[in-house]
């Protein structure tokens, strides 16, 4: 590599070419992959050009990339692409690590093309902001401090994407789907069929609204609807509701947290009435400091944490030592939650995709009735002032209706994507099923939690004949040995 493409590799922009690249112009290079347990299977890299914003075809390029695996089968159905979560996952990403062997299964049914979404690592540009959002250490992060202080972050990215020319507003889900249209034409296949997880899901549904002849069939795993990319705060409080009937349910997690609900709220009324000082370590630089702990913090952390059942089943341990005063044994986590590097089209992917008034509504009545109030959405959407972003609109949010035969997958203690966000969309699927895991969450969960989920998507994409599951996932709540 030279030092000028260096440079601009560095940056995640596209290197000047020798002879420009036209839409469509697709490179394809045989080599081999290895994931990161060193795993190797032949491979076929994929870069292709399309137009960054549509409405400007003549306008600056976008190279999507991918990774196609062949098909093990002797008769493959069309090729399958996985979509990732975030929004700002990227495909290539998740098939170098934990999941590999599950992209590897699915080869009995298709190719699998492990996709890198316009802006994510692997595509460029790759829309990393140049520095991450940092707050205080010392200072209390009051929800007003942080919005003012991730407004200020948010403009300093913006303003480093706009120098080198890139127009944010082009990387919304309407023209992500149009990539996935593109990529199908360029391999010069009829249909492909979708994996999403999360947000790939979101986008998802988005292709089988805008192209619906070129989705043969569709796996969807936690579930975003078209007005879900907001999430309802009463669904973490129904995950931590659920987790209280177990903790009840639990002789020796009952004896030792008898009020996890009470015991999140005392946390919260304490530290809203006086934050918590307690040394620390400073996660840039090693050093000892003074750590301000506040009511948003945790509730923050909390929501952040739901999905995680690893997580999710040490919380009321977790609450019970908050409850004895015991905030020390949050510092670390406080610490490194106020240093986060993000991309730039996480935010405006969200902020176009936005939420009917409706559903705002719901957000700010339940965000007074529940104990993480609207931390699990926090900054957006009041962060979006800062954000050049789409307004895709009331038609894009409204409800898909498709004959694609789909398999939906959810997580019982998935309070991102919860079950019923795949039933409220399913009304819509005449030709599906839902896999529902007893005891997963969100993520991996949805994924690798039992070997049933990998069974199920083979067997669905092979065969278009979708299952109504209830599978059990190994889940129990943590208590500490005496």
């Amino acid at each position: 590599m030279t030092v000028a493409v260096a440079a601009f590799a560095m940056v995640g922009v596209s290197p000047p070419l020798v002879g420009q690249p036209s839409p469509g112009e697709l490179e394809l290079i045989d080599s081999v992959f290895v994931s990161q347990a060193g795993d190797t299977v032949p491979a076929q890299y994929g870069y292709l050009w399309v137009p960054e914003s549509r409405t400007k075809p003549e306008g600056r390029l976008v190279r999507l990339a991918f990774v196609r695996f062949p098909s093990t089968s002797p008769d493959p159905g069309p090729p399958i692409i996985y979509l990732a979560g975030g929004p700002g996952g990227s495909g290539i990403d998740a098939v170098q690590g934990i999941r590999f062997p599950v992209f590897m299964a699915l080869r009995e049914a298709g190719d699998v093309i492990a996709l890198a979404q316009r802006g994510t690592r692997g595509s460029m540009p790759f829309l990393a902001c140049p520095e991450p959002w940092v707050y205080p250490l010392e200072q209390v992060l009051t929800r007003e401090a942080f919005l003012q202080s991730m407004l200020a972050w948010s403009q300093r990215c913006v303003d480093y994407w706009r120098a080198l020319g890139i127009g944010l507003a082009a990387y919304n889900t309407a023209e992500s789907a149009d990539d996935v249209e593109d990529v199908r034409k360029a391999l010069g296949v009829d249909q492909v069929s979708l994996w999403g997880i999360s947000y790939g899901t979101h986008l998802a549904l988005s292709v089988l609204r805008r192209h619906p002849t070129s989705v043969h069939r569709a796996v969807l795993a936690g579930v975003e609807g078209p007005d879900q990319a907001y999430k309802l705060p009463r669904n973490q409080q129904a995950v931590l509701e659920r987790v209280d009937s177990m903790v009840l349910a639990d002789s020796a997690a009952s004896a030792s947290f008898p009020d996890f609900l009470g015991s999140i709220k005392m946390v919260l009324d304490t530290l809203k009435k006086a934050p918590a000082g307690v040394n620390g370590q400073d996660p840039n630089t090693g050093q000892a400091v003074s750590v301000t702990i506040g009511e948003f913090d945790v509730q923050w952390l909390t929501a952040g944490s739901i999905g995680d059942p690893s997580i999710l089943s040490q919380l009321p341990y977790l609450y019970s030592l908050l409850a004895a005063g015991n905030f020390a044994s949050i510092a670390r986590f406080v610490a490194g939650s106020r240093t986060r590097s993000m991309l730039a089209m996480s935010f405006t992917m969200d902020c176009a995709s936005g939420a009917s008034p409706k559903r705002l509504e719901e957000i700010r009545r339940e965000s007074t009735e529940t104990l993480l109030g609207d931390a699990v959405d926090f900054p957006l959407p009041y962060v979006c002032d800062a954000w050049p972003h789409a307004t895709l609109g009331d038609a894009f949010r409204s409800p898909v209706r498709s004959d694609v035969p789909t398999q939906f997958i959810s997580g019982t203690l998935d309070g991102r994507t919860p079950v019923s966000n795949a039933e409220e969309v399913r009304s819509g699927f005449p030709n599906s099923g839902h896999l529902i895991l007893e005891g997963a969450g969100h993520s991996d969960g949805l994924v690798l939690s039992t070997p049933r989920i990998r069974e199920v998507m083979v067997e669905f994409l092979k065969s278009g004949v979708p299952a109504d599951e209830r599978v059990a996932v190994p889940f129990r709540i943590f208590v500490r040995e005496p």
